[in-house]
């Protein structure tokens, strides 16, 4: 090939040059202004012609007709400013005045009237003037206590006392020497009246009869019902003296 085909990139400006450029460019524009401005002070024109507004007479009658006010507020033009303009001086009522007293007339015969009537209408019973009353006689009381009972009884509680049982449930009198405490079995009943589940939460202090309890408790049928419920089946065992030693 040959070297004269082969072109050259044209050369660009730089940032330098372009600012350079531009600054040339402003100054040029400024030098313009100065020299084609006038520097003659500009002489105000005097006005000629001008239309002028002058406030008429208060006195005139045209300007006092146009008075939007004229007859809705006090004027001292109208009727009545001879009435308002001249008031009379008012004195204001005082409320401090006196009357001379006006006895009401006594009438001598109807004196007492009203206490007489009242004590002949009321009755007052007289307090005997005993200066030696009686003695007062004190008695001792004992206190009662209730008689136990003679045979084992059970006691519902809770939600499930208001589901009747359908049957009566027969205790055992346990042959004991001494007096057992009241047994407490918390009790599930389904829907059904059926007892699902039994806890011993109070123990007599024998196990047999805590044993019975529970089984007592698990065989106990009750009204069937909308939902299950809680409840307590507590137990007073009756005792016995044992016979030969039977228990302890």
């Amino acid at each position: 090939m040959n070297d004269a085909s082969i072109e050259m990139p044209a050369a660009r400006w730089t940032r330098p040059r372009w600012l350079a450029f531009i600054a040339l460019i402003f100054a040029a524009h400024v030098a313009l202004i100065f020299l084609a401005g006038e520097k003659k002070t500009a002489v105000p024109r005097a006005a000629t012609n001008v239309p002028t507004l002058k406030l008429a007479d208060d006195s005139d009658e045209l300007l006092a007709l146009t008075d939007p006010t004229l007859f809705v507020l006090p004027h001292q033009q109208d009727f009545a400013s001879a009435a308002w303009l001249k008031m009379p001086p008012l004195n204001p009522p005082t409320n401090r005045w006196t009357e001379a007293p006006h006895w009401l007339p006594l009438s001598a015969e109807n004196l007492g009237a009203t206490f007489q009537q009242f004590m002949q209408t009321n009755y007052f019973a007289g307090d005997p003037l005993d200066f030696k009353p009686p003695p007062e006689l004190s008695e001792s009381v004992l206190p009662v206590e209730p008689v136990p009972a003679q045979n084992s009884t059970m006691q519902i509680e809770g939600e499930i006392a208001a589901r009747q049982l359908p049957a009566q449930t027969s205790l055992t009198n346990w042959p004991y020497a001494d007096v057992l405490a009241p047994c407490a079995v918390q009790a599930l009943v389904d829907a059904a009246g059926h007892v699902v589940s039994t806890v011993l939460l109070e123990s007599s202090g024998y196990k047999e009869a805590d044993d019975q309890a529970l089984e007592l408790a698990r065989a106990l049928r009750f009204r069937p019902s909308a939902s299950p419920a809680f409840g307590r089946v507590i137990f007073n065992w009756h005792t016995v003296p044992p016979v030969n030693g039977q228990n302890r």
